[in-house]
């Protein structure tokens, strides 16, 4: 009998000491973001024996519980990369910022952005998310795990909205005379598109000229040229083109060396007003090179061909700018009405997004970068993981989760859907450990590991008064 309950003492001291550990655990990260609490359960352990009258004791075993699937307080926060998780489930993230290493889970969401543009919180765990494509939509494969993606902020500063339209509103001198140049071509060989732009007919006197900064997809401001001479009663020979340095960023098969875009007439009535079915409109395009009618039925399009072989290229995609000469019923859009030729407003869309200023983070997961331009993009989409099984999660360093048998596989679910808990920016999930609860239950496992150092004692004097028989 006085082995056995020197057996049980002894198993006693390692259960109430492995929960003392557990309780101190909870202490200390009674601070710690995301933290959830662990219980000890005590269960009975029983000696075989052959007689039922005769009793052998055994002791006590524990095991610990951490309690994963518990809610904890969320706390605002002044960051908006501070997230939590309202409802069920994880963030899911890497210890390294790629899509090939383990991804494991965690609900600490003190996420900062690091020198590299990636968003990691304290316990250096990347944040991983879905790139969306241009239609806001996740990847096809969103289920798997090499579908998630790290979320960086810097690689999206090249990104850019390109200009799609241009409208001018002016006033070209009503007593001009046709330009002196123009006038000699007409008497030589004839007037040829691309004369302006080459400097071959110079811009005088009450002639129009004026500069228009457009962007392309990559975010890169090309300036084209508006440039317009009087070439008879009551018209104008204009022709738009990328001057100097800019023109070498062009296809020069398409747009020549002198970058010219497109180019036309503009005739107008006798009051002044812009005669759309007579004005002309030629974009110089390898796609078209056809003349159009500068007319209601629509706004004419000019195609910026770039000369993607060239160094410094402006870009890899071809731009495509709708131009607004104005609707020829009033002041807007172009006139010759006044003495003066002038510039009265000019509207240019598109903008290169520019430096990162902000994230917004909505609370189905998706992250909106904001740029200083006043532009915003939606590129990355945060996923919750969930579990059949939360509480049985295998713990990981960092205060995060790593699956097992008992939690089952994870679910990547778009938050807010299909039983996945919410993101919740500008908070922070406090730790789930009650100071009071715990220190209460210091004191009593202290005397319980008292109570067994007892028995180990009583047993030993026991044993000590048997060897003196």
């Amino acid at each position: 009998m006085a082995f056995t309950s020197l057996a049980a003492g002894v198993s006693g001291l390692q259960s109430f000491s492995e929960a003392v550990g557990v309780i101190a655990d909870n202490i200390t990260n009674v601070n710690t973001v995301g933290y959830k609490e662990s219980r000890s359960r005590f269960s009975t352990l029983v000696t075989e024996t052959a007689a039922i009258a005769s009793y052998s004791p055994g002791g006590v075993k524990s095991t610990t519980e951490t309690l994963v699937s518990k809610q904890g307080l969320l706390q605002p926060s002044g960051s908006s990369t501070d997230l939590s998780v309202d409802g069920n489930g994880f963030f899911p993230v890497r210890q390294e910022a790629n899509n090939t290493s383990e991804v494991i889970f965690t609900r600490a969401g003190s996420f900062t952005q690091d020198q590299s543009g990636f968003l990691k919180n304290t316990a250096g765990l990347y944040l991983m998310g879905w790139e969306l494509d241009s239609d806001g939509l996740p990847p096809v494969n969103s289920s798997q795990q090499t579908a998630l993606e790290p979320i960086n902020f810097i690689s999206q500063t090249g990104e850019a909205e390109a200009t799609a339209g241009i409208s001018l509103r002016a006033n070209f001198s009503a007593n001009s005379d046709v330009n002196t140049d123009y006038a000699a071509e007409v008497a030589g060989d004839g007037y040829t598109a691309g004369e302006i732009a080459d400097g071959t007919i110079a811009i005088a006197g009450d002639d129009f000229e004026e500069d228009i900064d457009v962007v392309d997809a990559q975010g890169n401001t090309v300036t084209l040229r508006l440039a317009a001479v009087k070439s008879g009663v009551n018209e104008w020979t204009y022709e738009i083109y990328a001057p100097d340095a800019f023109a070498d960023t062009l296809d020069s098969a398409v747009h020549g060396t002198d970058g010219l875009v497109a180019y036309g007439i503009l005739e107008f009535n006798g009051d002044g007003t812009l005669d759309l079915a007579n004005s002309e409109f030629t974009a110089e395009s390898a796609a078209s090179g056809l003349t159009y009618p500068v007319d209601l039925s629509s706004t004419p399009d000019l195609t910026l061909e770039f000369d993607n072989g060239a160094a410094g290229t402006y870009g890899s995609e071809d731009v495509t700018i709708g131009f607004d000469f104005g609707n020829g019923s009033d002041s807007s859009g172009i006139n010759q009405k006044g003495a003066i030729t002038s510039l009265l407003s000019k509207t240019v869309d598109g903008a290169a997004f520019g430096d990162v200023v902000g994230v917004q983070i909505a609370s189905n997961g998706d992250v909106t970068t904001l740029f200083d331009s006043g532009l915003s993009l939606t590129r990355y989409r945060i996923p919750i993981s969930t579990f059949n099984n939360a509480d049985g999660l295998i713990r990981r360093q960092g205060n995060a989760y790593g699956r097992s048998d008992i939690s089952g596989e994870p679910s990547f679910k778009e938050a807010g859907s299909a039983g996945a808990g919410k993101v919740s920016s500008n908070t922070l999930e406090l730790s789930t450990v009650d100071l009071a609860n715990e220190f209460a239950e210091l004191i009593k496992v202290q005397r319980a590991f008292s109570s067994s150092t007892r028995i180990i004692s009583t047993s030993d004097e026991i044993l000590e008064e048997l060897t003196r028989l």
